[in-house]
């Protein structure tokens, strides 16, 4: 029996939390080289999703910010889940090697081969092993984060978004970088940090880069600089972290108190269409694709009550069946547009239809069953005459920061 328990908890732990797996590659360009691959927590539970990738150079130390950050985020809904690729490079000189460019700024000898072994071997390897999506980032330190920019000087770089910290730059690259930003077709997101304490000529390469990139005109790519006062060459990195990760992943969050008073409640009508904005771009720029949040979807009902534009709750229906079929939630939303309008008696068939569909939260078929019996006995009002208050029973809250 204590045998059988010990297997069920390491089961149930295993699926709790993010795997990490040493992993060795016999690579044709630089021999045997290791890295580790850390799956999220949803990876063995969850079959049918992919997720976007994070290469992580300089793995031994970036690797335990980076995840913490990611762990962090992913709790609490605000970042994704994503596999993170460690490679192991602190050992002799390998990073620098693995960094090696020529004297006019390209990569050269082992750094070229480094720079075509990231392609050409480690991504389709695990690309074909783990269940990815094409959007992938790269982040390293200093000779690392000079490297990584070397992505940006193809036309089509494998990556797609860029976290360099206190980078260490090849000749030239504090203009090459911009000028790559300025002409590449595909979205990048660019990051770049420096701390106050770190070497001069650290900080005055990534001012000038800096600088270049600002004066883009109409800049297609997204792009953020941070120089940390009082920080150091070591302790940027704890600051930049996850500074970086918001940065790229900015707009992936649930709705917000902010974003509800300043943005959504304003808006004189498209509610609904903000809702589904919000994902199709979250699609568009990330590659994968979301369930809309029950959070958001009573923000937006929340908007929708608050400013009288009961007609939106029709369209919210059609969302929400779209995402959660078979569950109360478009039904919900179609009913409370009935009963808003004075259709009662429709309003009461809509709210009886619950009770061959799935609960879904506070939204249960006693909920909805009890509401069509409050509604018996009305009498059907002209279309126009639409109720000015929400009755008080009815689940409709402004979002909250903090998430059940």
């Amino acid at each position: 029996m204590k045998t059988k328990l010990f297997l069920f908890a390491l089961l149930v732990s295993s699926c709790l939390f993010a795997q990490r797996t040493p992993e060795t590659i016999e690579s044709k360009k630089l021999g045997t080289r290791t890295f580790t691959v850390v799956t999220p927590p949803s990876y063995a539970t969850s079959p049918e999703k992919s997720y976007p990738t994070l290469l992580v150079l300089d793995g031994e130390y970036l690797l335990d910010p980076f995840e913490g950050i990611l762990k962090y985020g992913a709790y609490w809904d605000d970042l994704p889940e994503m596999i993170i690729i460690a490679v192991n490079q602190n050992y002799g000189e390998t990073r620098f090697a693995d960094s090696e460019f020529d004297d006019a700024g390209f990569p050269a000898g082992s750094g070229a081969n480094f720079f075509e072994f990231i392609g050409q071997e480690l991504y389709p390897y695990i690309d074909k092993k783990y269940r990815t999506i094409p959007f992938r980032m790269i982040a390293g330190h200093d000779t690392t984060a000079g490297f990584l920019n070397f992505y940006l000087y193809k036309d089509n770089p494998i990556f797609n978004a860029y976290i360099s910290l206190a980078p260490e730059m090849a000749p030239e690259m504090e203009k090459r970088v911009a000028e790559r930003l300025a002409k590449i077709a595909k979205p990048i997101f660019y990051y770049q940090a420096t701390g106050e304490g770190d070497l001069k000529e650290i900080n005055e390469k990534a001012a000038e880069l800096d600088a270049n990139i600002k004066a883009i005109p109409n800049a297609t790519f997204k792009y953020q600089n941070d120089a940390f006062k009082g920080a150091s060459h070591y302790s940027l990195v704890a600051k930049a972290v996850p500074n970086s990760i918001y940065f790229i992943f900015d707009g992936y969050q649930p709705i917000s108190m902010v974003e509800f008073q300043d943005k959504i409640l304003k808006l004189d009508a498209g509610y609904t269409d903000y809702l589904i904005a919000k994902y199709d771009e979250l699609e568009k720029r990330f590659g994968f694709k979301m369930k809309p949040r029950l959070t958001d979807f009573k923000a937006i009902e929340a908007a929708i009550m608050k400013n009288k534009a009961y007609n939106e709750l029709l369209p919210l229906s059609d969302y929400a069946n779209k995402h959660y079929p078979k569950t109360t939630l478009g039904t919900y939303h179609e009913a409370l547009y009935y009963e808003k309008t004075g259709n009662y008696k429709r309003a009461i068939k809509t709210y009886q239809r619950a009770f061959t569909q799935e609960a879904i939260r506070e939204i249960t078929k006693d909920f909805m069953l009890n509401r069509a019996e409050a509604l018996k006995g009305k009498e059907d009002k002209p279309t126009e005459d639409v109720p000015a208050e929400v009755p008080a029973e009815t689940p409709t809250e402004e979002p909250t920061e903090k998430k059940e």
